[in-house]
């Protein structure tokens, strides 16, 4: 209220800018109500195969897009990328295990099992992506034997309800009517390094709005999507 003193000429200039302002801050108190109020459910994106140079991007356009997603890391190229872990965290993503060389697990011995869990949980820890979760086998493969290391190492498996066929060659279509059959609590996979897979993620943000559904984090409890928590 003191910006005006001694300019005569801008008290009316600066009323003009107070009732804007307050304007502006009434509008902001009730926009974040009424996008919270149509979160009427919650969706998990998935992406798996990275960290890579492709990570920037990916990040890019959720960020943009205000979404965030869960990525299944391989232990090899957390090692290689250790930044593009980083980035995925500070991007506001949760980063779970995909094993360290994404191999049939269900062919292995439970050592080889064990120590393609356990490297990839060292690795994604050392590059700042905090101790994994959750876990994604690759190719969706698992029996006993991977399910009881993953267990040793407090990881839940998460699979998917909807396979966006990216990794196959999707069209960007494809992959955004993939992301439009997707309910509450559900999960969608995905991958880091299909061009299309990025080029699909503002209409898929836009197609998740026109739902009410949100982007949400995976339970470690459930393995379902939920509402994020702080952590």
């Amino acid at each position: 209220m003191s910006t005006g003193r001694g300019h005569p000429l801008r008290p009316l200039t600066t009323a003009l800018a107070a009732v804007a302002l307050a304007a502006t801050g009434t509008l902001a108190l009730h926009a974040a109500p009424a996008q919270a109020a149509t979160c009427n459910g919650y969706v998990g994106l998935t992406f798996d195969d990275g960290p890579s140079g492709n990570t920037p991007a990916l990040l890019g356009a959720l960020k943009q897009n205000g979404l965030r997603a869960t990525m299944f890391n391989e232990g090899r190229y957390a090692a290689a990328y250790p930044a593009q872990v980083k980035a995925q965290v500070a991007a506001g993503m949760w980063v779970g295990n995909h094993s360290y060389t994404h191999p049939h697990l269900t062919q292995l011995g439970q050592a080889q099992i064990d120590s393609e869990i356990s490297r990839t949980q060292r690795a994604i820890a050392a590059a700042g992506g905090g101790t994994p979760k959750l876990f994604r086998p690759p190719y969706g493969e698992t029996n006993s034997t991977v399910k009881a290391v993953e267990a040793k190492y407090g990881l839940t498996e998460i699979l998917w309800n909807v396979d966006s066929q990216d990794w196959n060659g999707a069209s960007t279509d494809a992959i955004v009517a993939a992301a439009g059959r997707l309910t509450n609590g559900q999960v969608i996979l995905m991958h880091d390094w299909p061009a299309n897979t990025v080029a699909a993620i503002p209409r898929i943000a836009q197609g998740l709005t026109a739902r009410n559904l949100c982007a949400g984090m995976i339970s470690p409890q459930t393995g379902r999507a939920v509402a994020p928590t702080m952590a």
